[in-house]
């Protein structure tokens, strides 16, 4: 993070102390992308969810990074509800299940998080790449969350005022109060959890087992 922060300040420097067609050259520049990063990979630092951790593979591709969310019982409920209240809000409406079903805790659920070049008018790609049984998650890697859907027409998907803290919460809350069997993307594992709940659970166990430990 830190080089990343030195190079915008070189660029800061070179605007306003050098002439053009130089080593200002624009090909050396700081994106308009990696300028918000460095804000808000600092604001997601200071606001992590104890139950995430993020990981950058190269300090200087803020762009590109891997997010881990084990799920866990002794997480502090009043994070968790303050957190929830504001992404029901904000995200989408749904028909969350108790917290206290705890059918992913145990687990180590790993998520790949690239944002595209024109961000922040369009939201980060992500996609997770642990196998898991989870009505909103295919078990190819895809996610159905409302923030970061490009376009939705109830208001509920991407805008330009939301940052990396709110999508990192959102797929920590997928976990507890987001998790949705009434508007699924795996339907077999909705219509699974709808026909025995216990199964349902026994199911996702073997999948933490076999591939999230």
């Amino acid at each position: 993070m830190l080089t990343l922060a030195s190079k915008l300040k070189r660029d800061e420097g070179v605007k306003t102390g050098r002439a053009p067609g130089g080593p200002s050259d624009s090909s050396h520049r700081v994106s308009i992308r990696d300028r918000l990063l460095i804000k808000e990979v600092a604001e997601l630092e200071a606001n992590l969810p104890s139950t995430c951790k993020a990981s950058f593979p190269d300090e200087n591709k803020l762009h590109h990074f891997q997010l881990a969310v084990s799920p866990d019982a002794s997480s502090s409920p009043q994070t968790a509800a303050l957190a929830s209240s504001r992404l029901l809000t904000q995200c989408l409406m749904v028909s969350p299940v108790s917290t206290d079903e705890g059918y992913y805790q145990s687990g180590k659920f790993q998520f790949e998080i690239n944002v595209p070049e024109a961000y922040n008018m369009v939201p980060p790609k992500v996609k997770c790449q642990t196998r898991i049984w989870h009505p909103n998650i295919a078990e190819t890697g895809e996610i159905c969350l409302s923030l970061l859907r490009e376009h939705s027409i109830d208001g509920t998907g991407w805008a330009p005022t939301r940052t990396l803290k709110d999508v990192v919460w959102g797929l920590n809350s997928l976990f507890t109060d987001l998790l949705n069997f009434d508007d699924p993307l795996n339907i077999d594992a909705a219509e699974h959890h709808l026909r025995d709940k216990e199964d349902f659970r026994n199911k996702v166990q073997d999948y933490i087992k076999h591939y999230a430990r």
